[in-house]
């Protein structure tokens, strides 16, 4: 029998972006949104869990990836990239470029952080207006006892 791959670290494990990806949409419910999609990527910007809610339009699956992506891509949460792009419009159109659009700068894309602040994936959430997605996203991520970061100063 071949080696196993040792040493990969992907940091997220498949239990604990499925109860991200439950109780995001579970927080959406209790709060009455319109039905959302949610993406969980690990740390190599990989998809561990997508579910899209009965009722989601057509392209949220690709909003919601879009979110965590660009999340991942720079290192910030959905929040900072959109006061990025706002400021500075010609660097996010050549990160929009270099990305092949993939990237979503606006919040509901959460990062996902351990304790001692080590990145591990992304959350991305689309469905109803940007903040409350960003809501939801908080709410499964510190329900399996990780950390959130939106993009905003604590």
């Amino acid at each position: 029998m071949p080696n196993p791959p040792i040493g990969f670290a992907h940091g997220l494990t498949l239990a604990a972006a499925s109860r991200i990806a439950e109780v995001t949409l579970a927080k959406g419910r209790e709060l009455g949104l319109a039905p959302l999609t949610v993406v969980v990527l690990d740390q190599a910007a990989q998809p561990k869990a997508l579910l899209r809610e009965d009722g989601a339009s057509l392209l949220r699956p690709e909003i919601a990836m879009g979110k965590a992506f660009g999340a991942m891509a720079l290192g910030f949460g959905g929040r900072e990239l959109a006061r990025r792009s706002a400021k500075m419009p010609g660097f996010m159109n050549a990160f929009s470029d270099l990305c092949g659009g993939r990237a979503v700068p606006v919040p509901g894309g959460v990062l996902v952080r351990d304790a001692s602040g080590t990145i591990l994936g992304a959350v991305g959430v689309s469905g109803d207006a940007s903040d409350k997605d960003e809501v939801c996203a908080v709410a499964g991520i510190e329900a399996a006892g990780l950390v959130a970061d939106t993009g905003d100063p604590e």
